[in-house]
C-alpha cells in the first residue's frame, strides 16, 4: 500500500514525458493522445488498477455498450425466476441469493450455459430468456 500512495503523490510532478514514460511500462500500450492533465488521470487509474484490481466486466461491458447502444439486458437479481417454453417443456431458470444460476437441480455458471443446454446451440442466454431488448 506505501508503494502505491507513493508512486499516486509522483504523479503530479510529472512532466509529459516522464507520464508517457510510466504509462508505456504500466500498460504496454502505445500512449494515447491527450493532455497533460488527462494523462496523470490515466496514469493514476492503471496504477490504482494494478493494485487493486480493474473494473468488472458487467462495468466494462456498460461502459463499452454506452455510445450505440443497440440493445438493452435487464440485470439478473437474486429471488428472480426466469421461464421459457422451447420443444414443448417450459424450462424455469431461478436466481439464488447470491445471484447463482439454478436449472434442473444444478448450479450453472452463466445464462448461455443454460440456454445452451435446452437448445443444442449456441444462444445469448439474456436474449434467450428475454432479458434482452432492442433499444
Amino acid at each position: 500500500m506505501a508503494k502505491f500512495d507513493d508512486q499516486l503523490r509522483e504523479i503530479p510532478q510529472m512532466d509529459k514525458a516522464g507520464l508517457r514514460d510510466r504509462w508505456a511500462s504500466l500498460t504496454g500500450r502505445p500512449v494515447p493522445k491527450v493532455s497533460t492533465a488527462m494523462l496523470r488521470l490515466t496514469v493514476a487509474y492503471e496504477l490504482q488498477a494494478k493494485a487493486f484490481g480493474g473494473l468488472s466486466r458487467k462495468a466494462r461491458r456498460q461502459l463499452d455498450g454506452a455510445g450505440g447502444k443497440k440493445a438493452v439486458t435487464k440485470d439478473i437479481r437474486p429471488g428472480m425466476r426466469l421461464a421459457r417454453e422451447h420443444g414443448g417443456v417450459l424450462h424455469v431458470v431461478t436466481i439464488g441469493d447470491n445471484g447463482e444460476i439454478l436449472w434442473n437441480d444444478r448450479e450453472w455458471r452463466s445464462l448461455s450455459e443454460v440456454a445452451r443446454a435446452i437448445t443444442g446451440t449456441r444462444w445469448s442466454g439474456p436474449a434467450f430468456f428475454g432479458l434482452r431488448k432492442a433499444a
